[in-house]
């Protein structure tokens, strides 16, 4: 199965799993209870919008992104919506689609 290529902000990946090391790269530089950067909410928006569920991970729109306790004991990515609301989204999810 040939590669799939996907673009996150300005940077272009030749393989989705390219991406997908790129972004766990980023949530390795963030502690639990951490606010995302500006600059990292870039790909986090890009990849959520990319999301199968990111209508309804989105809703009512991004405030900004933190990084949480997640399943088993991991973290991940949470988006916080401007009306207060929070959820959770996968990184495999958001690049796979």
């Amino acid at each position: 199965m040939p590669a799939k290529p996907i673009t996150l902000g300005q940077v272009h990946f030749e393989k989705r799993g390219d991406a997908i090391a790129f972004l766990q790269s980023i949530l390795e530089r963030y502690d639990l209870g951490d606010r995302v950067s500006a600059d990292d909410a870039v790909f986090l928006k890009a990849a959520l919008e990319n999301h199968p569920e990111s209508d309804r991970k989105i809703g009512c729109g991004i405030a900004d992104f933190s990084v949480r306790s997640a399943d088993f004991g991991t973290k991940c990515f949470w988006v916080n919506r401007t009306d207060g609301t929070t959820e959770k989204f996968s990184i495999t999810a958001s690049i796979r689609g």
